[in-house]
């Protein structure tokens, strides 16, 4: 699991939208399991293993929460009811609440709702925007504590987070953007205990 930190406007969730072929990448290349796939489309994209949980608008609300599921799944219909369950035993609050309106969730139970809708195309890898925003500490809490067990269940996770503590405690690796620029990297314990990264990131 990598995570991505930073200020506001380092162009992390820029990097996330360019990643998974919303933004036209100006340079570089993005590869996946050593296969370039800089600038395809997002359709393509998720055919090739990745998904993405965008930091708003994750959730469809006029739809209920098993919809907004099935709706994860449209590209892949085989297994269905096994992901289905998976996602519901991660995430055991909305398994009563299936036939409910997303709109009805509260903050953390969308942010459930999203990952778990990520999850039905059991992706190779998945983009996480800020999934811990908006929430209250014990709900940031178990949204990371999901986002560990998804990532030892074999999917690989990048992570941009504006909790850099949160983000760097839960990940292996980490970068640190400024002004689009990628000003430090390494693991992410490492960077823990970076004076500068303190400083700037982490209130230390």
């Amino acid at each position: 699991m990598v995570a991505i930190i930073g200020p506001n406007g380092a162009g992390k969730s820029t990097l996330l939208r360019t990643i998974f072929g919303l933004l036209d990448a100006r340079g570089g290349q993005v590869r996946l399991k050593g296969e370039d796939i800089t600038n395809r489309a997002p359709d393509q994209l998720v055919l090739c293993g990745l998904s993405y949980v965008p930091q708003v608008d994750n959730v469809f609300p006029s739809l209920t929460i098993l919809e907004n599921l099935e709706m994860g799944a449209f590209v892949r219909q085989d297994g269905l009811a096994e992901r289905l369950e998976r996602v519901f035993s991660l995430f055991p609050d909305l398994t009563d609440r299936r036939g409910e309106k997303a709109g009805k969730l509260s903050g953390g139970q969308r942010q459930m709702l999203a990952l778990g809708r990520a999850l039905m195309l059991d992706p190779d890898v998945l983009l996480l925007d800020e999934p811990s925003a908006s929430l209250s500490p014990k709900m940031v809490e178990l949204i990371f504590d999901r986002i560990n067990l998804i990532n030892s269940e074999g999917t690989g996770i990048l992570l941009v987070e504006q909790n850099a503590h949160e983000a760097l405690s839960a990940c292996d690796r980490g970068y640190v953007l400024a002004m689009g620029e990628n000003r430090l990297e390494g693991e992410a314990k490492s960077l823990l205990d970076n004076e500068e990264v303190g400083k700037l990131y982490l209130g230390t």
